[in-house]
């Protein structure tokens, strides 16, 4: 495996032993196992019992697994949503959400703040009463904007008759989530579960499939390739639709019961640890400033700093110490960096990035 360290924001740093994991894999010969064999069964249960411990999952919510979290974006819009979703958008990923609401063909409407801006006021936003589905992106990767659950549940007891999804795909498992006040969340791998990308996650609840159901019955699902009831179907045998990818599964399980022996609990210290360690050193630095102005606004686990130098000259003095982050996205590309703060990063380890930036 490299030595470098990368607090790239995805993919990024791979979680510690993963090279063991995946040398047990094929030790057990289980990456040529059938998808429907009793020994992918035991990888596929372990993973979802291992998810559900460790974010204290209710016994009414469904997990899926997909070929990424953008596939979610589809699988939300095309089950549940006959006319109207609503978007609360506050950088590129969410704004790409509410993209393929409107290319969908349904009505989808946002509300739209400058990038590095967060949501001060989301509960009493005008959506209208009769919108199916409601969205946000509890953790922006482009921007290091977050938005806080207690507006996220909020706006649910405003609007208790839509349904709520959430784009947990660079937080989770850091934030602790009350999901009996929302109705769908999805991540990716390659992010905070440090493994390689192309898994995705998708948590719906109950709920969620009652209005699938609905849909379907009024002759109004079209999509009968991955529909929540095929998943479901699939999963509760510990199976899916479709040949999974074994391998991405088997590590996710390994990494989950390591995550459950070290405690959700102690994640969450360790994260909130290094983003004070990260945040202060962008505050005593001169070459560098907060790219969200509003500390309630910031991100715990992609920190984002505007900064004198671009990523990739950064990286030039980094990696003789095999060190590396990310560039800031899109427009932002030279003018801002962007450092990840996932489990798989240590303490050790952001000190160190942080005594060599500081000599930058």
């Amino acid at each position: 495996m490299s030595n470098t360290v990368h607090f790239t924001p995805g993919p990024s740093e791979l979680y510690p032993n993963i090279d063991q994991y995946l040398q047990e894999g094929f030790d057990r010969d289980l990456y040529s196992v059938s998808h429907r064999s009793g020994a992918y069964k035991e990888i596929h249960k372990a993973a979802v019992e291992g998810l559900k411990q460790l974010i204290s999952l209710p016994d009414n919510y469904n997990i899926f697994f997909l070929g990424s979290a953008t596939e979610a974006w589809e699988r939300i819009i095309q089950n549940v949503v006959v006319n109207k979703s609503f978007h609360f958008v506050n950088g590129s990923f969410s704004k790409k959400f509410y993209q393929y609401a409107q290319q969908s063909g349904i009505e989808a409407t946002a509300k739209e703040v400058a990038p590095s801006e967060g949501f001060d006021s989301i509960s009493r936003e005008a959506i209208d009463s009769d919108t199916e589905l409601i969205c946000f992106t509890h953790n922006e990767t482009s921007t290091g904007v977050s938005t806080s659950f207690e507006d996220i549940y909020a706006t649910k007891e405003r609007f208790p008759d839509s349904l709520i999804a959430v784009d947990v795909v660079s937080s989770l498992p850091y934030p602790e989530i009350d999901f009996s006040k929302i109705d769908s969340a999805f991540f990716s791998v390659q992010k905070c579960f440090g493994l390689p990308a192309g898994l995705g996650v998708w948590l719906v609840n109950d709920r969620f499939i009652e209005k699938a159901k609905q849909k379907k019955e009024a002759g109004q699902l079209l999509h009968p390739h991955h529909n929540v009831f095929q998943l479901k179907k699939q999963a509760d045998a510990y199976q899916t639709p479709s040949t999974p990818n074994v391998l991405n599964i088997f590590l996710l399980s390994k990494v989950i019961e390591a995550m459950n022996n070290k405690t959700s609990e102690v994640i969450r210290q360790e994260t909130d640890t290094k983003a004070k360690m990260l945040y202060d050193f962008v505050a005593n630095h001169e070459d560098f400033d907060f790219a969200v102005a509003n500390p309630d606004h910031r991100s715990q686990t992609v920190v984002v700093a505007k900064s004198k130098k671009s990523a990739a000259e950064l990286n030039e003095i980094l990696a003789p110490h095999n060190l590396a982050i990310g560039s800031g996205y899109g427009e932002f590309k030279t003018s801002q960096i962007r450092i990840a703060n996932f489990p798989a990063h240590s303490i050790e380890d952001t000190q160190r990035l942080i005594e060599i930036l500081s000599k930058s």
